[in-house]
């Protein structure tokens, strides 16, 4: 697992063990986590594309995308099993696990630590 180690707030770098956030990157991470709460893997996205030199931006855009593509995928999941009358309770964790992970997402963010979610399928590298 990468971590951060915050030393000056003048620059970001990017190597094999430790990304450096500055705190216009942690920001913007920041908000893209709780903008995956509401808008799902667009603000991920938006910030995977336009932020390609900044290497934290980078590891948690890809982290939020990962989160948000196994929630949609839960998401579906739950709209098949509403044959059998489980897919409102599974619907329901999904959103759950969704704000939850996406608070713990934007909360390290803030302190310029990189974020990993337990649970996501890892489908962007």
């Amino acid at each position: 697992m990468n971590e951060i180690t915050p030393t000056d707030d003048s620059q970001a770098t990017v190597s094999d063990e430790t990304l450096v956030a500055d705190q216009e990157s942690r920001n913007l991470a920041l908000l893209m986590w709780i903008g995956t709460i509401f808008l799902s893997f667009i603000p991920g996205l938006v910030v995977y594309l336009v932020k390609p030199d900044d290497g934290y931006l980078q590891d948690q855009s890809k982290e939020a995308l990962n989160w948000s593509i196994t929630a949609i995928i839960g998401y579906f999941a739950g709209a098949l099993l509403t044959i059998i009358l489980i897919g409102p309770l599974v619907m329901f964790a999904v959103g759950v696990v969704n704000l939850v992970f996406g608070v713990m997402g934007a909360m390290a963010c803030s302190k310029g630590e990189t974020y990993r979610v337990p649970w996501a399928l890892r489908l962007i590298k």
